[in-house]
């Protein structure tokens, strides 16, 4: 049993830690993505930023980072991509943190239930061996910790099961706005470009050296 009350309250902490650090990402992603996306347009890049940097969430991360290179006047090529796409994978994997624990605990405690249902089978036999007769209140004992483990493995493990999905489902959501973000970004700085307010840098390609081998400087060897 206390291996299961461990589960249990290690599961309470994640989920309860989980809600608050999800719905907090959650209620910010909206406005963020709208307020930045219109002191950015405005040209406003400094308050934008400013907004981007007092606001949590992964939304607000994603546009803080495109809007730090925007601000320079002068990118490379790919650049402004590459900064929100590490932004938004490190902002995703602090959105899973703890998702692992979950699926651990909801997992593990139904198993944990039915070790207790065999160990209480056992406690069951043993005690019909050394008392060399079958009465109901020596079985009663061993029978009621195997019913006992097993309801409260399976009383851990729905519970968690069920806050495991509907975090999944909650972090995809987000996971929809990172991406309305990063395209917020990337139109901004196509539109800033095409306005001249934004100078990327393109690397040329390198170019091939011409073998002398059939050039015209390479000499002619002429037959005797």
């Amino acid at each position: 049993m206390y291996p299961l009350v461990l589960c249990s309250l290690i599961a309470m902490g994640v989920i309860i830690a989980k809600a608050w650090t999800l719905w907090l990402a959650h209620k910010s992603a909206k406005g963020v993505l709208t307020n930045v996306e219109e002191a950015a347009r405005a040209g406003k890049i400094d308050e934008a930023i400013q907004i981007a940097t007092d606001t949590t969430g992964p939304t607000a991360a994603i546009l803080l980072a495109g809007l730090k290179r925007i601000r320079l006047g002068t990118v490379n090529e790919g650049e402004v991509p590459r900064a929100v796409n590490t932004a938004g994978a490190i902002e995703l994997g602090f959105l899973e943190r703890g998702l692992v624990v979950l699926a651990t605990v909801a997992n593990v405690a139904p198993l944990m239930g039915f070790l207790g249902t065999v160990a209480g089978m056992i406690l069951a036999f043993a005690s019909i061996e050394a008392a060399n007769s079958v009465e109901p209140a020596l079985v009663a004992g061993g029978i009621k910790v195997a019913l006992l483990t097993t309801a409260t493995g399976l009383a851990i493990a729905i519970p968690v099961n069920i806050a495991y999905n509907y975090f999944v489902t909650r972090i995809d959501s987000l996971i929809l706005d990172m991406e309305q973000g990063t395209q917020a970004i990337l139109n901004l700085a196509w539109d800033l470009e095409k306005e001249g307010n934004l100078n990327i840098v393109r690397k040329e390609a390198p170019r091939r050296k011409l073998s002398d081998v059939g050039s015209a400087s390479a000499p002619i060897v002429k037959g005797e």
